[in-house]
């Protein structure tokens, strides 16, 4: 037949329909493997309890389809012929499409492993996880770093040394540009590898408080105590004062109590006695010193310091309960009353008391009324 001996770009259509077809073949087998593998992986994931087969099923899952059509193109171009250079730039664009293609398994594969490394140890070792997070980000840029000047390596008549070089002196202009970004990208890693904090622990900067939740490359998400979440930059944590009260031992409370004024003298020097009773009574307490420290407006004042050996608040909470109602209850036993805020007002009988009346304009106005 005429038509299929006709020439298009040195190759006859017959031979042009025979790629087709076997890039349809090449095809069609490709994503039978595909399919094949994660059938297989994922059935051998649900059976073991090692991560290995995990990561592979998910690499095969990440196999893209656009790439498996490439591929297959490839092959079906083998049969025809082509001048050496353009041979050449067909080989060139489908290694880097492979290796793109190898990107993302080995970014699909690091992202689950560390997925299931949070999972396993966020609440047992969250510094870790923190840590890992941010080598994990290092890989994935360095892994496509490297893909990258492979595929420019493979390029026909790109010299990567000189591109490298003028990439070295156009960093420096991007870096200048770039370089709040930067600092905060910086800054996250000081938190990942310092840790002055992790996901999960309570902090207070400035005036926010709250449980950070995440640690990202600019900003860090703090979930506060009215419900919303408060998104600091990285930087701008390196720069303030941290209170990290995940890492609380234990709580100092330090107290002031008032008893009114007509308490006898031997009730006070009873008060420390009993607030000592109180809180050696009590678990998790360490008790440290009760003093009548002073002469108040209203009241004679009494410091009490002691240390709640649990850091959860709300151990300290029940505890400053415990001891507020028990010291109420054994002042009502001992007869001594707590203070009112009051004043007393003394008056010289010498001194007359004036009386001021209503001007006269007044006094007329509302007799008429």
């Amino acid at each position: 037949m005429e038509f299929l001996d006709a020439q298009l770009l040195d190759n006859s259509v017959e031979q042009w329909l025979l790629a087709l077809l076997t890039a349809g073949i090449a095809l069609l087998i490709l994503w039978l493997i595909k399919l094949i593998l994660i059938n297989r992986f994922q059935a051998l994931a649900g059976r073991t309890e090692n991560n290995i087969d995990d990561l592979v099923a998910e690499g095969v899952t990440a196999t893209k389809f656009p790439v498996l059509v490439v591929l297959a193109l490839y092959i079906g171009s083998l049969t025809l012929s082509f001048e050496p250079l353009v041979r050449q730039w067909i080989g060139a664009f489908t290694f880097i499409v492979i290796l793109l293609q190898v990107g993302l398994w080995a970014d699909r594969g690091v992202q689950t492993w560390l997925r299931r490394y949070s999972q396993e140890r966020l609440e047992e070792e969250a510094g870790e996880v923190t840590t890992m997070r941010a080598l994990v980000f290092v890989l994935r840029v360095a892994i496509f770093s490297i893909l990258f000047l492979i595929g420019l390596d493979n390029i026909p008549g790109v010299e990567i040394t000189a591109l490298i070089a003028s990439l070295g002196i156009g960093g420096i202009a991007i870096a200048l540009a770039v370089q709040n970004i930067l600092g905060d990208l910086f800054a996250s890693l000081s938190i990942s590898l310092d840790q002055p904090f992790v996901i999960g622990d309570f902090i207070v900067v400035d005036d926010y408080k709250g449980e950070v939740e995440d640690i990202g490359l600019k900003t860090t998400r703090i979930r506060s105590l009215s419900g919303e979440q408060i998104i600091i930059s990285n930087s701008d944590l390196l720069n303030s004062r941290i209170r990290n009260f995940k890492r609380l031992e234990e709580r100092r409370v330090a107290l002031t109590i008032g008893v009114a004024y007509d308490t006898s003298a031997d009730k006070l020097r009873r008060i420390p006695k009993i607030v000592a009773d109180i809180l050696h009574n009590q678990e998790d307490v360490r008790f440290d010193r009760a003093h009548f420290s002073g002469f108040g407006d209203f009241s004679l004042n009494f410091d009490i310091v002691y240390f709640v050996t649990r850091p959860e608040i709300d151990r300290h909470m029940d505890i400053l309960q415990d001891f507020n109602l028990s010291l109420f209850d054994k002042f009502a036993a001992e007869g001594i009353e707590f203070p009112f805020p009051t004043q007393t007002i003394l008056l010289d009988p010498k001194t007359p008391i004036s009386v001021m009346s209503a001007p006269e304009e007044a006094v007329a106005t509302n007799s008429m009324g």
